[in-house]
């Protein structure tokens, strides 16, 4: 790597903030909290802010046709727009998640913001809980990346949701088209499996996987949300380290955490995973 280019990187941190909070009881309270936690994540100094899956109805998915539609909202609702609002007046990137209007059924979406507010990403959930609420919802049809412009430089970000980290090939896919880190909305327990997975999916990867959970509180929730850096070892120190850079405690709250992008770059540049020594002429069955 040329010095000049690696002197960039080890200066390039980004910081990420987890809005790891309880959803309110309407749209209007989901909106208020939701801003007054951004503005905290900005007083702490992040260059990202991200919520917890489908914030705009706190996860609630009616099984009544009715009932789910007028919970979903479109991606230029007021609702949405506040947060390009936001993005914009707080020179802060934001990763907002809503139930979106759609037919035949809506989608579990997420759209980032970037710091002058123009919409960088819009992604729907792939791998949809078919098996349980979300049979009502439908699926997305690809998976993105985007540069996003921070004031640390440039960062190429996906997005992937809940279940969608279950599958090797969402993060996989999104290594393949670019990302250096997922943003990884969700609404579950995040237990000793599911942890393994999303670190799975950094270490094979050499990517950063930020995720955000709701707290203790939110049925079926339990906060921890976590960074993975991607970076299993360093040049010149024994042994391995810990991928997990941040895991957040079980309660309410805003947390930041800092990516060291610059080191995931380095280690991208000499390690051998990722697209590096894959035989994609022998994986013809994936796609069968």
């Amino acid at each position: 790597m040329e010095p000049e280019r690696m002197m960039r990187n080890e200066r390039m941190k980004l910081k990420i903030a987890f809005l790891q909070l309880l959803p309110g009881k309407t749209l209007q309270e989901r909106s208020d909290k939701g801003v007054t936690a951004c503005e905290k994540a900005k007083d702490m100094g992040a260059d990202i802010a991200l919520f917890p899956e489908m914030w705009s109805d706190g996860y609630c998915l009616p099984q009544d046709e009715a009932e789910l539609n007028a919970l979903a909202i479109g991606k230029d609702s007021g609702f949405i727009s506040e947060f390009r609002e936001l993005a914009a007046k707080l020179e802060l990137a934001i990763g907002i998640t809503f139930l979106e209007d759609h037919k035949p059924k809506p989608l579990n979406s997420f759209i980032l913001f970037d710091r002058r507010g123009r919409e960088v990403l819009h992604y729907s959930k792939i791998h949809i809980c078919a098996f349980d609420d979300e049979k009502v919802l439908s699926s997305g049809d690809d998976f993105y990346t985007a540069e996003l412009d921070t004031a640390k430089g440039r960062v190429s970000v996906g997005a992937m949701i809940c279940f969608d980290r279950e599958f090797p090939e969402s993060a996989r896919i999104l290594m393949l088209k670019g990302a250096e880190l997922i943003l990884a909305p969700n609404a579950c327990p995040m237990e000793i499996n599911r942890l393994s997975a999303l670190r799975t999916r950094a270490y094979e990867n050499m990517l950063a996987v930020a995720t955000c959970n709701y707290p203790e509180g939110q049925p079926n929730c339990n906060g921890h949300s976590t960074l993975f850096d991607g970076i299993p070892w360093i040049p010149d120190q024994p042994g391995v380290r810990d991928m997990c850079v941040f895991e957040a405690p079980g309660y309410e709250g805003v947390f930041a955490a800092e990516l060291d992008l610059g080191m995931l770059r380095d280690h991208r540049a000499r390690d051998v995973m990722g697209d590096r020594f894959r035989h994609p002429e022998t994986y013809g069955i994936l796609s069968e």
